[in-house]
């Protein structure tokens, strides 16, 4: 009897970088493409407190982290995560995750005086999925483009330029025609130095039902091994952790087997790439990263 084919395997080259998975798969939306299929109901992954967080802040900095990446869910409906901005930002570079609905004038001042002070740099990475309402409002939900916007421009007032996320599961935005119309739109708001990061869609949690699942052949064998191994994907530098533990990424929390230990130092190990998720990462040469 042969048995299984053996998955190939992602050597662990330096822990460089940190995801929080804060706000848990908590979320004020609940977007068609989401790959945690985050909702205001789901409570597989509380949001993380600041004394869960910060014992992963300093063993990170024991293990040489050198960035932290805050998502969820959506982050800001944490109480404590400016609290946990801050302790990161003590530590080294932050970006937090948000789809921005949360950001009224008040926050955005106080995130752009948490970065003037920082000695570490600041990102908040906005999420948006189209130059218009139309195309946006099918994916998040009817009424957030315009909230949205509104946020984007709040921020570039209190002197944070945010990097805007688009997903592929809008239409046309990773061609030339569609970035133009998004990087316009970003202008028009007050950004003189637009930055925009197109992601493509993982085929798992919401989007696998928005759409498809991925088909039977979407999976890394033995024979795709690249010459150079692995060292391009995301999980050969970084990790995820969650109130529940150590993950070997952000996009696969939902997967109990990507599940690696309680602490990072339990996760230090070479990760099997056995997810049809790390197929699109290797393919697609994605990157979570800002």
């Amino acid at each position: 009897m042969s048995g299984a084919v053996p998955e190939p395997r992602v050597r662990l080259e330096a822990l460089d970088t940190l995801w929080v998975q804060v706000g848990g798969t908590v979320c004020n939306l609940a977007c068609t493409h989401c790959l945690v299929s985050s909702s205001p109901t789901n409570r597989t992954h509380e949001p993380m407190s600041y004394d869960e967080v910060l014992p992963y802040l300093d063993e990170a900095v024991r293990l040489g982290v050198r960035e932290y990446y805050f998502t969820g869910g959506e982050p800001f409906l944490n109480p404590d995560l400016e609290r946990i901005l801050e302790a990161a930002l003590a530590r080294g570079p932050a970006t937090v995750l948000t789809n921005a609905l949360t950001l009224d004038r008040a926050t955005c001042e106080r995130l752009g005086a948490l970065a003037r002070r920082s000695q570490h740099s600041f990102d908040v990475r906005v999420s948006l999925d189209g130059a218009d309402a139309a195309s946006n409002d099918a994916i998040r939900g009817r009424g957030t483009f315009d909230r949205v916007v509104r946020a984007i421009a709040r921020l570039a007032e209190a002197g944070i330029e945010p990097v805007v996320t688009v997903t592929e599961a809008c239409a046309g935005a990773a061609t030339a025609d569609g970035r133009r119309r998004l990087l316009d739109l970003l202008r028009g708001l007050g950004l003189g130095r637009p930055r925009l990061k197109v992601l493509p869609v993982f085929r798992i949690g919401a989007e696998a039902a928005r759409s498809r699942a991925y088909e039977s052949w979407q999976r890394l064998g033995p024979g795709d091994v690249p010459p150079g191994g692995f060292d391009h994907l995301p999980c050969s530098t970084s990790r995820a952790v969650t109130a529940r533990g150590v993950w070997v990424c952000p996009i696969l929390v939902n997967e109990p087997s990507a599940r690696m230990g309680a602490v990072l130092a339990d996760a230090l190990t070479e990760a099997p790439l056995r997810h049809s998720a790390c197929w699109t990462c290797h393919v697609e040469g994605a990157t979570c990263r800002t």
